[in-house]
């Protein structure tokens, strides 16, 4: 008996000692092991298509922020999301900002549902209830609050719940698109307008203005050590840069202050640097896909870790600045097609060449049509943002794809009309033929918001006139 109890013992010991070393054996294999083998078990649930890139950051959205004032001190996840979207939902004039249930008579509608929490309607890691737009509510939401709509909105009568969110009616949170008042200001426009170019960039030209003492370089002044100097393309190339146009040398970009403050000259060129010029294009790019994983500190993406189809053979390029603009050619016209359809292999994107779009493009490039006529990836997806005098090109890409109206207002508008345009963004079938063609269907959000101001109009001359009826009548 002794013998038996002792040989369990030893067993128990063992085991204990096993599985102890397992744990350590794990965790100090944690520590040099890629993040992607080691998180990437251990999520609960696959994450959302907004998010699946910086998945394994999981403090971006789990972890506080030291020092953060936040209006939210116990709720983590919501100052996380407000860390991120807060800015966007501002520039969106949000339909349903959190401060319009701070109204006591909207309290009653938060018990059903909490708007004033993202989670409520954005869970992460439930794909099987993960909707579009990572909504992981039923689509009919707005029944809680809106279920007597068709009382002050005939038209609305028979509609069903579910169809508030279908292409051209409403958003829960960006309508700058769907205003009835926008949408009327819109009404009766042709489907192809009469003047169809975008504003031109002229970013380069203020700098020039207001740098009117700032020198040329040539090839000859470049301040590259020699061993940078081997690759006999480079010089003319930088020389026919607006780098060299606006007198920033190699070092400019490829030198790098070490830890002693010594210029250290350096190869490789980090977002940071790219910044220090150009700010509001390094800000918008790492607020887009292509960038995100940079604002978390991770690595850049790469192809390969990409939910659409690429093309394999540019499965590790990894997207920075020098991704699309090529180092020291810096070629607009390239960035705008080329680079694109250097990775991307989706149906839309190869459609591209053979759209009418594509044609406008080659036009352009041949003088054919006016600077701005043509229409290539950048367009539509790198919208041209006008502030004051200036316009500059927005590197977040994917700020205008959800929801679709909102590329209707700040890119189709420049050569569709509002209608037309809705209606486009609206049909699958052209998404995925790259817009080559008319929409299947019409969007009647337009003529109904038109209909709705006529009909107002005749309610408030009826009334004028019964009233100066009335009036008239009591003098006599």
């Amino acid at each position: 008996m002794d013998q038996s109890n002792s040989e369990l013992r030893t067993a128990k010991w063992l085991l204990w000692a096993s599985i102890n070393l397992l744990i350590v054996g794990y965790f100090a294999y944690a520590i040099t092991a890629p993040a992607s083998i080691v998180k990437r078990p251990l999520l609960p649930g696959k994450t959302t298509h907004g998010h699946y890139q910086i998945e394994l950051d999981c403090d971006a959205c789990h972890a506080p922020v030291a020092n953060e004032k936040t209006h939210s001190k116990s709720n983590v996840m919501q100052d996380a999301c407000n860390r991120c979207h807060a800015d966007q939902l501002s520039l969106a004039k949000d339909t349903h900002p959190a401060a319009k249930f701070n109204d006591p008579t909207n309290a009653d509608r938060l018990l059903i549902l909490d708007a004033q929490n993202c989670l409520s309607c954005h869970q992460e890691h439930v794909p099987d209830q993960t909707g579009q737009s990572g909504l992981t509510v039923p689509t009919d939401y707005c029944w809680h609050c809106h279920q007597d709509v068709a009382d002050s909105r005939p038209s609305h009568v028979g509609m069903a719940f579910d169809s508030c969110a279908t292409a051209g009616c409403h958003n829960y949170h960006d309508n700058r698109a769907l205003y009835e008042k926008f949408l009327d200001q819109h009404h009766g426009e042709p489907d192809y307008l009469s003047i169809a170019a975008l504003p031109k960039r002229n970013s380069f030209d203020k700098w020039s203005a207001e740098h009117a003492d700032s020198v040329s370089l040539v090839a000859s002044q470049s301040d590259a050590p020699l061993v940078a100097k081997g690759d006999a393309r480079i010089p003319p190339l930088w020389q026919q840069s607006a780098h060299a146009a606006a007198g920033v040398n190699c070092r400019g970009c490829h030198g790098e202050m070490n830890e002693n403050q010594v210029d250290e000259w350096t190869n490789s060129v980090a977002i940071d640097a790219c910044g220090e010029c150009h700010q509001r294009q390094t800000e918008s790019f790492v607020r887009g896909k292509h960038g995100m994983r940079l604002a978390s500190g991770l690595s850049p993406m790469t192809p390969a870790q990409a939910r659409l189809p690429m093309h394999s053979d540019a499965a590790h390029r990894e997207l920075t600045c020098a991704a699309c603009h090529d180092d020291h050619e810096f070629d607009t016209q390239y960035a705008s097609v080329g680079a694109c359809q250097k990775c991307h292999a989706d149906a839309h994107s190869m459609a591209y060449e053979n759209s009418s779009h594509a044609v406008l493009w080659q036009q352009e490039l041949a003088g054919e049509l006016p600077a701005g006529s043509g229409v290539t990836c950048a367009t539509c997806h790198m919208p041209r943002m006008t502030e004051g005098d200036e316009v500059w090109v927005s590197h977040d890409q994917n700020a205008n794809l959800r929801p679709s109206e909102t590329m209707a207002r700040e890119i189709c508008a420049h050569c569709h009309g509002l209608e037309f345009s809705l209606s486009s963004l609206s049909d699958p079938a052209l998404a995925e033929n790259c817009y080559s063609s008319e929409p299947a269907t019409r969007i009647e959000s337009v003529q109904m918001a038109h209909d709705w101001f006529v009909q107002r109009a005749e309610a408030k001359a009826q009334r004028a006139a019964e009233k100066a009826r009335r009036s008239t009548k009591t003098k006599d």
